[in-house]
């Protein structure tokens, strides 16, 4: 008969009543000024974000994990919120604030990192309501503090997936309302402590996944536990013949697991029955001998790799027979593997052998022809390029990186790590535009932090407006050629159809436009220059990029982008280069053919057209890099920013003026040139100066007079030597103009750069010496000058200084 609605109603109301009771007090505003105190603690120490626990609202109501009571905080759940970028850079465990939470009954951190070890006032100054204690994979160290057994209201205990070392304190064995113990995945060792016996309302027990030792105490199969977890661990002994079963668990969600010990013996059949409470048996991994047989209602067990006679899939018998000789203990299983199922299968078994080995034995002869098919054409290649007389110098004796290839699989690694949208989306704040560092022609490159802490660049690559074979050639030759001078690549992503992303390390300072000239907070907010020598480390480190990419790739690979934006700086001004989208292999020789050159001769030569190639984009020779590097060691040498970045006909006419006051034979006009920020002495001024005659040299208008990569890092590398080889000494009765010696001149130069900024502009003219002025100046030129750089003087520093010499 079904009851009356009336009565059911009137049964319902007094329920009714004590919901609306519980939903009013769990949304009642926080009435604790000192747990509000306490929460804004936290909130600076674990640098919350704003958007998570915003000011001057509720807690109770809008911070994200805050969980309240009657106007009390009685819950905190950090998992899924995250750190600013401030408290990403420092992380530890720092959570005082909770000591003044005074009805805190659960906390629960879970993947929110608290590097450091557990606080041992855990025990003694949290309320003693607390009942759940979640640390799960939170970068947590050092030990298990004994104080965590003053937490007599705890019922579940999870400190898995740590970095906790050191023994399981006998404490544990004072919390007699635990339910669920979880200490998998850490660095535990030991055995398991005996006072565990009085955790009769334990129902989870994972040890999983430590350095547990010893034998597993016969009382934990007598608990009546629904989850045993003990696997992976150095647990040793046999099982006991029969277990005194306490309350049965759900047979269907029931798990024990004891893989991947050392236990050995037999299973006994009171040990079976009693495995039969569980749905989930795993016993694989062990010794244990004689014979198995588990209930049907084991549904998912495991017994495979130990030493059963009567099953499939165990050790090989030699490794058992040695294991049981070592303990001294009678070996009772298989002396030999156990046979096949039929001799049918064992025919079909050798039949697909012989098959196998027929198709392996014809790949191989295959690539073996292959092989030989492309060595004889490399060699043959080499031996053209040596009739043609086009060498390139030496060449490392290390395996080089092929060029670019536009076929490259976006989805390989090479061994690089794919990392996934969700995960860049999280380091870089959903590409803010608070992370953004620039936008530039090959993509934005934003700032990012990693879950791990570790700074990064990712760059998005818009395939709709950048080509697709730059970034191809990008990832093909920052996953092959591995060079200390190439930006660091982590990886890429390609998850969404119509961008891709590339990962590098984060380098400190950036990149040369944004380090040569820094702001320091100061009352006069004045501009910070790099010195001298950090300067020329970094020309250093570029010609050492140059050289990688020139003459130790084969065919040698063209940069196309050198500029004081693509070069990159670590925290030490080391430098890596990067903007790798324009790279390709050199086109020819290098040099331009018989008909371009006679096309060009009876054009004039310029700076903004020597290098262009038919499509008015740069020409994929080395030459082209050598003359971009030119920029950028002029740039160093005047502290002129955005030069190398730009060619507009303001900068060519700057620049046109500029190379007129590089002059071996003039170093007063060459003084006004130099960045007047920078500090010098005498050998530094010296090498200020080769480098401006470097950057001359390099910037010739004549692709095919400039010098190789490798001469030009080795006049870096030694520029003193340079200006010795190309000065004049006394002996030689050399007059310069307006000064009767070396050190006369010296001290002119530095009265000169200390003068206020109107002196050391540069004059609208550089006069050129006459011949009169220079008096007789011998130079051994095939001695000295094809030490630093390959081609005579003439060729090396212009006409202007070969009319000069001359």
């Amino acid at each position: 008969m079904n009851p009356n609605p009336a009565n059911r109603g009137k049964k319902m109301l007094p329920f009714l009543l004590l919901l609306l009771l519980f939903t009013l007090a769990s949304t009642q505003p926080l009435t604790s000024t000192t747990e509000l105190t306490a929460l804004y603690s936290l909130r600076s120490t674990l640098g919350l974000r704003s958007r998570d626990w915003p000011r001057k609202t509720d807690p109770c109501s809008a911070w994200r994990g805050v969980t309240c009571r009657s106007g009390h905080v009685i819950g905190l759940n950090l998992s899924g919120l995250r750190r600013t970028r401030l408290g990403r850079t420092n992380p530890r465990f720092d959570v005082d604030g909770l000591k003044k939470l005074s009805r805190l009954e659960f906390f629960n951190s879970t993947g929110f990192a608290l590097p450091g070890p557990v606080p041992v006032w855990f025990g003694s100054e949290l309320s003693r309501s607390f009942a759940v204690l979640v640390l799960r994979s939170a970068r947590i160290n050092g030990s298990i503090p004994y104080s965590l057994g003053l937490l007599g209201n705890l019922s579940v205990l999870d400190l898995s997936g740590n970095l906790i070392s050191g023994f399981i304190p006998t404490s544990v064995g004072i919390l007699t309302k635990l339910e669920t113990l979880i200490l998998s995945n850490n660095e535990l060792i030991g055995s398991v402590p005996a006072q565990l016996e009085d955790l009769h309302g334990l129902k989870d027990l994972n040890l999983s996944r430590n350095e547990l030792s010893g034998l597993v105490p016969d009382f934990i199969w007598s608990l009546g536990l629904q989850i045993i977890d003990v696997s992976s661990n150095n647990f040793t002994g046999v099982l006991p013949d029969s277990v005194q079963t306490g309350s049965n668990p759900n047979v269907s969600t029931a798990v024990f697991n004891l893989s991947s010990n050392l236990y050995f013996g037999s299973v006994s059949v009171g040990f079976q029955m009693f495995l039969q409470r569980f749905g989930v048996v795993d016993l694989s991994s062990n010794y244990f001998q004689g014979t198995v047989a588990l209930d049907d209602k084991s549904r998912n067990q495991s017994v495979g790799l130990n030493c059963f006679r009567n099953e499939p899939n165990q050790r090989n018998p030699i490794d058992c027979k040695g294991f049981y000789k070592e303990r001294g203990i009678a070996y009772d299983g298989p002396s030999t593997p156990p046979p096949s199922s039929s001799s049918n299968g064992k025919k079909k078994s050798q039949l697909w052998k012989y098959i196998l080995a027929g198709v392996l034995g014809f790949l191989g002869l295959s690539i073996i022809l292959l092989l030989f098919i492309a060595v004889y054409l490399m060699r043959a290649g080499a031996r053209t390029a040596d009739q043609r007389g086009i060498g390139i110098g030496p060449v490392s004796s290390e395996i080089t990186p092929p060029p670019p290839s536009r076929a490259l699989s976006e989805n390989k690694s090479n061994n690089r790590e794919v990392f996934s949208y969700d995960k860049l989306i999280l380091a870089t704040s959903e590409f803010s535009d608070t992370n953004l560092i620039k936008k530039g022609h090959s993509g934005d490159l934003y700032s990012g932090v990693l879950e791990s802490g570790f700074s990064i660049v990712v760059k998005r690559i818009d395939l709709a407006t950048v080509k697709h074979d730059g970034y191809v050639a990008e990832v093909d030759l920052l996953a092959k050629a591995s060079h200390t001078r190439l930006v660091p690549f982590l990886g890429q992503c390609s998850e969404k159809e119509n961008e891709r992303f590339l990962v590098y390390k984060y380098m400190p300072h950036r990149d040369l436009a944004s380090s040569l000239y820094k702001e320091i907070k100061s009352e006069e907010e004045e501009l910070a220059s790099l010195d001298w020598i950090t300067r020329l480390k970094i020309a250093v480190g570029v010609a050492e990029a140059l050289c990688f990419l020139h003459h130790e790739c084969n065919p040698p690979l063209v940069h196309r982008d050198v500029q004081a934006s693509s070069i990159l700086l670590d925290d030490k001004f080391e430098v890596s280069l990067g903007s790798l989208s324009e790279v390709c292999a050199q086109e020819g020789d290098g040099y331009q053919n018989v008909f371009t050159r006679f096309l060009r001769r009876s054009q004039k030569p310029d700076h903004r057209t020597s290098d262009q190639g038919t499509s008015g984009s740069p020409a994929p020779t080395c030459a082209y890099d050598i003359y971009c590097f030119g920029k950028v060691l002029l740039e160093l040498v005047t502290g002129k920013l955005g030069l190398s970045g730009s060619n507009d006909s303001t900068t060519i006419d700057w620049l046109n003026h500029t190379l007129q006051c590089i002059s071996l034979y003039d170093k007063e006009t060459l003084t006004k040139i130099i960045d007047p920020s920078l500090v010098l002495d005498e050998d530094l001024t010296q090498e200020v100066f080769a480098t401006a005659y470097i950057a001359k040299t390099c910037l010739d208008p004549k692709p095919s007079r400039r010098p190789l990569a490798r001469y030009v890092l080795k006049a870096l590398e030694n520029p003193l030597k340079l200006m010795r080889l190309y000065s004049c000494s006394n002996s030689n009765s050399v007059r310069l103009r307006s000064t009767s010696s070396w050190a006369s001149w010296n001290g002119a130069f530095f009265g000169s750069w200390r003068q206020s900024s109107s002196d050391v502009t540069l004059r609208r003219s550089c006069t050129v010496r006459s011949q009169e002025s220079l008096g007789e100046c011998s130079f051994s030129r095939k001695r000295h000058s094809t030490e630093i750089f390959p081609e005579p003087l003439g060729n090396a520093f212009g006409d202007e200084d070969l009319r000069e010499r001359n």
